[in-house]
């Protein structure tokens, strides 16, 4: 890893051996949702002011919103949203991530954190498609308390 780059508590998703377990007809979609999770997660992480944060965040809830509802309103030049726009177009479901990860920026002690974290990690896990969303939330909070 270069030192200029922060470490991250994600796989590099590019790599085939990281999807190996996942059935070859979910793989995008899997790929598009843990590359969002790991972009809120670096919005966090570099967050200098919690409002701009907060800002930030809201762009990516409103983008979730119109995935859902209205994917070709999308905006383009964002290639992210690309390739969310081809696996998780007309879905529910993502803004709840970027809502808890809204939760982790705004708490205010290590039990608030730690809760949050818990709270992103369960909603991963679930929006993955495995069961133990809950049990694997736990692990994910942990992890992101180190």
């Amino acid at each position: 890893m270069n030192d200029a780059e922060p470490e991250t508590a994600y796989p590099d998703i590019r790599d085939p051996r990281v999807m190996v377990a996942v059935p070859r007809d979910r793989r995008v979609r899997i790929a598009g949702l843990w590359m969002l999770a790991e972009r809120l997660t670096a919005l966090l992480r570099d967050a200098r002011e919690p409002l701009i944060g907060q800002i930030k965040l809201a762009w990516w809830r409103d983008m979730m919103v119109l995935l859902a509802s209205d994917p070709a309103a999308l905006p383009k030049g964002e290639p992210l949203l690309a390739e969310l726009q081809a696996s998780w177009a007309g879905q529910d479901g993502l803004a709840v991530l970027v809502d808890a990860a809204e939760a982790m920026l705004l708490a205010e002690d290590a039990a608030g954190r730690h809760d949050a974290a818990t709270g992103f990690g369960e909603a991963l896990f679930r929006l993955s498609g495995g069961g133990g969303g809950a049990r694997w939330g736990l692990l994910w909070g942990a992890a992101l308390q180190d």
